[in-house]
C-alpha cells in the first residue's frame, strides 16, 4: 500500500478510485492497512476511497486535540478540493468523523461510525498507555477484537513501540485527554447528518450499548450489527461490513 501514498504539504494519503469520495479516518493505534477491505472493495462500486495519515504525533503538543484533528481534515477536504464527502471513523476515526460533521456539516453528506468514541471514553484512557509490558500489550490488543488472532504480531509490536515511544506516549495520553473532554452527547441530537452506524455485538472498547446510544441520539442514523465481532468491524468481518455500507449508500443515493 505504501507505494500509493502521495504526499502533498502537509498532507500524506492513499487514493484509489473515481467518484463520490469516502475519507477514511483510522483510530489512535490503527493505521491506514486497517483498511485495506474498504480501499478493495468501494472503488469497484462508483466510490473514491481516500485515507489520509492524521497527524497524531506529528502536531506540536500543544495542539494535539480531536478539535485541531477535526480542522485538519476540514483543511484537507479543502485542499482537495472536494464540494461533499463521506467520512467513514474508527474508535477515534470516528470521533473526530463526527466533530467534522459538526463544525462543518455543508462539506460532509454523510457519515459512517464503527466502534466510535465521542460518547464513552473511559476504554480510552486505560487500555494503552503501559510502557514495557510486551504481554500486557499483547494482551489488550487482542481484546479489540473478537478473535484473538486478528490481532498478529505485527499489530502487537506496532502497539508496543508507540507506547515505548515517550514522545508518542505523551501524545496518546494528550489525544484521550481530548477526547474524553470532547463528549458528543449534547451535540448530536442537532447533527441532522444521515448517518451510518456499524458496530461489533462483542466491542470491548465501545459496548454495544454505546452504539445504541449513538442511534438514539443522532436524528437520521441506522444502526447495523455484526456478530463475532469486536472493536474493527472493517478489519475482522470486511466482507459483511462493506455489503451492509454499500447497501446503506445506495439506499440513500450516495
Amino acid at each position: 500500500m505504501e507505494k500509493h501514498l502521495k504526499s502533498e504539504g502537509k498532507f500524506t494519503y492513499l487514493e484509489i478510485g473515481e467518484g463520490t469520495p469516502i475519507i477514511v479516518l483510522h483510530g489512535l493505534m490503527g493505521g491506514l492497512s486497517n483498511f485495506d477491505g474498504v480501499t478493495h472493495f468501494f472503488p469497484q462500486h462508483g466510490y473514491k476511497v481516500v485515507i489520509p495519515e492524521l497527524p497524531l504525533y506529528t502536531m506540536s503538543l500543544l495542539k494535539t486535540s480531536v478539535g485541531n484533528f477535526a480542522k485538519f481534515i476540514k483543511e484537507f477536504i479543502d485542499h482537495k478540493g472536494y464540494d461533499e464527502v463521506i467520512l467513514l471513523g474508527n474508535s477515534l476515526g470516528g470521533h473526530i468523523a463526527l466533530l467534522a460533521t459538526k463544525l462543518y456539516p455543508e462539506s460532509i453528506k454523510a457519515l459512517v461510525i464503527t466502534g466510535s468514541s465521542g460518547l464513552y471514553e473511559s476504554a480510552m484512557g486505560e487500555t494503552y498507555p503501559k510502557r514495557g509490558d510486551y504481554d500486557y500489550i499483547k494482551k489488550k490488543a487482542e481484546n479489540v477484537f473478537y478473535d484473538p488472532k486478528v490481532a498478529t504480531k505485527e499489530i502487537v509490536d506496532e502497539v508496543y513501540a508507540t507506547v515505548n515511544d515517550r514522545n508518542k506516549l505523551i501524545k496518546t495520553l494528550a489525544i484521550a485527554k481530548s477526547a474524553i473532554r470532547h463528549n458528543m452527547a449534547k451535540d448530536l441530537p442537532k447533527m441532522k447528518t444521515p448517518t451510518c452506524i456499524i458496530w461489533g455485538k462483542q466491542d470491548n472498547v465501545t459496548p454495544p450499548r454505546v452504539a445504541e446510544e449513538f442511534h438514539d441520539l443522532l436524528p437520521d442514523s441506522h444502526l447495523y450489527w455484526i456478530d463475532k465481532c469486536g472493536h474493527a468491524a472493517m478489519m475482522e468481518h470486511p466482507d459483511e461490513f462493506n455489503a451492509i455500507l454499500l447497501k446503506w449508500l445506495q439506499r440513500k443515493k450516495f
